[in-house]
């Protein structure tokens, strides 16, 4: 019997504390189904098929890992699709785990699937998409913060939006 994971986000884009969190749940699980969440009611800077594409390129060197995208969907339905025992979720601090308990017990609650919390790496505590996409914006460095296609990507798109 296949031991499944879903490792879910929006992952947009994908950062190296993400990759680090896949790559782990790898280690742990026979496979890993990183679920791009898109919701259409939002605009995100890239779309779900470019942030798949950016997440195989980040973590497509991992046999045991596919990248699926799911729209307008509950998270324990798509967890239920593909057959996934558990949750993953990267932890970079204690606002992250505030944030992400009531939604593990309400997974719980739903369906009894659990979710598995997994201390982010410290080199990738400060980073997140949102504040990688400011950084950009402005003209900083996020060398080291993304894998160099998602930065040369995230580059290109800020200069066709300006």
């Amino acid at each position: 019997m296949t031991r499944r994971c879903v490792c879910p986000g929006s992952y947009d884009p994908v950062t190296l504390g993400h990759a680090d969190v896949i790559e782990r749940a790898a280690r742990l699980w026979d496979e890993v189904v990183v679920a791009v969440l898109h919701n259409p009611a939002k605009a995100g800077m890239f779309s779900p098929e470019e942030r798949r594409k950016l997440l195989e390129d980040a973590v497509g060197h991992l046999p045991n890992v596919r990248v699926e995208v799911f729209a307008n969907r509950l998270l324990v339905d798509v967890c239920t699709e593909v057959g996934a025992e558990a949750i993953i979720k990267g932890l970079r601090g204690d606002t992250d785990f505030a944030y992400e308990l009531p939604m593990a017990l309400m997974n719980r609650h739903l369906t009894g699937i659990e979710t598995v919390f997994l201390p982010g790496d410290p080199r990738f505590a400060h980073i997140s998409s949102s504040l990688i996409k400011e950084v950009a914006r402005l003209g900083g460095d996020i060398s080291g913060l993304v894998g160099d296609g998602v930065r040369d990507a995230l580059l290109a798109r800020l200069q066709t939006e300006s």
